[in-house]
C-alpha cells in the first residue's frame, strides 16, 4: 500500500508577503520543521541518541540560516517596493 506523500509531508499555506525569496524560505522553513519533528520522534522512541539528535538539528538550523542569508530574506523589512 502506497502512502500519500502529501499526508506525510504536508505543507501549510503561506500568508506572508508574496515574493519569490519569501516563498522559497517558507518551503525551507517547513521542511526544517518536518525534519526536526521526525528527529524528535526518533529520539523519543530510542532510535536516535540525544547527542545525534542535537547534532542533526544543529546542522539543519545552519542550513536554514544559510538559506535565509542567500535569499536575502528580511534584509529590508520596511522597504516598500513600487
Amino acid at each position: 500500500m502506497a502512502v500519500n506523500s502529501s499526508f506525510l509531508y504536508a505543507r501549510s499555506r503561506y500568508y506572508g508577503e508574496v515574493k519569490p525569496e519569501n516563498l522559497v524560505f517558507n518551503a525551507n522553513l517547513q521542511e526544517f520543521a518536518q525534519r526536526v519533528s521526525i528527529i524528535s520522534c526518533l529520539t523519543t522512541g530510542g532510535k536516535l541518541s540525544v547527542e545525534e539528535a542535537y547534532t542533526d538539528i544543529e546542522k539543519l538550523w545552519q542550513q536554514l540560516e544559510s538559506s535565509k542569508q542567500q535569499l536575502g530574506v528580511g534584509e529590508h523589512p520596511f522597504q516598500i517596493e513600487e
